[in-house]
């Protein structure tokens, strides 16, 4: 039986069909060209075989087999897709679900090594992903899976330059979860208020370019935005290890981090994931990575497709 796996993001979805053991090559769509999901995987499947089967994991929290993206307002409702492609059965699970069942299934060159030791085996395992969002699951052995929307949990500033950034979104948003910082438009967010915290003189930067010219040391508050960031990253990853209990290790996943990994794995990720007072012995030993493999989330789609 083949069935359609679709990772699903705010931005992009991820497509493959899985027949067997193996599924096929990931094809990435951008769904600005879209105007719902139903019309991105039929374009999809316009030149391929009719599946059974889908399982489409979907960034949002899912109800009822059905959920809305939380950052484009599409619904994806299961039901619906099904009758719309002829589709005999479509599930719809969170993506970090998806994402939370591949983590026992990713080694070697899947990984870059973040610090710590290694995993005790049989215990939990946590992740969280900054992208067009910031999502967070765990993996619970032997076979559970916790998904959560701990993304829009709210963040607590380490220091003193923290507190001023998050207490400026504050003034403008109200409550200031982790995502409010830790996603693309908290990239942005981090600038805009280190910005207005200092002279107030450059203009606003998207993401991508705050990225480039902070990585490339080309502009101080650029720089310092990435540096917070992943001083952030860290203390939030370190915030999951303790919830979690996750002593089989912490995983950076999502669309960011991937492009800049020796500079995570050179900032203050780590030193602020152990600076938790006294409970830094307990969180040195656990181990962090980061997920370099982009077909990630097919693992786990693939793991739930299988379970039927």
């Amino acid at each position: 039986m083949t069935t359609l796996l679709a990772d699903i993001g705010g931005t992009n979805a991820r497509f493959a069909l899985l027949d067997g053991e193996a599924h096929t090559p990931p094809v990435n769509l951008p769904l600005s060209g879209f105007t719902g999901i139903a019309a991105a995987i039929a374009s999809f499947l316009a030149d391929r075989p009719a599946p059974a089967a889908a399982v489409l994991a979907v960034a949002g929290p899912v109800q009822g087999n059905r959920v809305t993206l939380t950052n484009r307002g599409w619904v994806v409702d299961g039901a619906e897709i099904a009758a719309a492609l002829g589709i005999r059965q479509v599930r719809v699970v969170n993506d970090f679900a998806a994402l939370s069942w591949s983590l026992p299934a990713l080694a070697g060159a899947d990984l870059h090594p973040l610090g710590g030791g290694a995993a005790e085996a049989g215990e939990a395992m946590a992740v969280l992903g900054p992208g067009t969002g910031l999502g967070v699951g765990a993996f619970l052995p032997p076979g559970r899976v916790l998904v959560t929307e701990g993304g829009h949990a709210s963040l607590a500033a380490h220091d003193a330059r923290e507190a001023a950034v998050v207490e400026w979104l504050r003034a403008r948003h109200g409550h200031v979860s982790a995502e409010r910082l830790l996603s693309g438009q908290g990239i942005e967010n981090i600038h805009a208020a280190l910005t207005a915290l200092g002279d107030g003189g450059t203009a606003p930067l998207d993401a991508a370019a705050v990225a480039a010219r902070g990585l490339a040391n080309e502009d101080p508050a650029c720089r310092e935005t990435m540096d917070m960031f992943c001083a952030l990253l860290g203390g939030v990853a370190g915030d999951l290890a303790l919830l979690y209990g996750a002593k089989g290790g912490v995983f950076v996943a999502g669309g960011i981090c991937p492009r800049f990994p020796e500079f995570l794995a050179a900032s203050r990720f780590r030193a602020r994931f152990e600076a938790k007072g006294r409970f830094k012995t307990w969180l040195a030993p656990i181990p962090t990575w980061l997920i370099l493999r982009p077909d990630a989330a097919m693992l786990g789609l693939a793991t739930l497709a299988r379970q039927g």
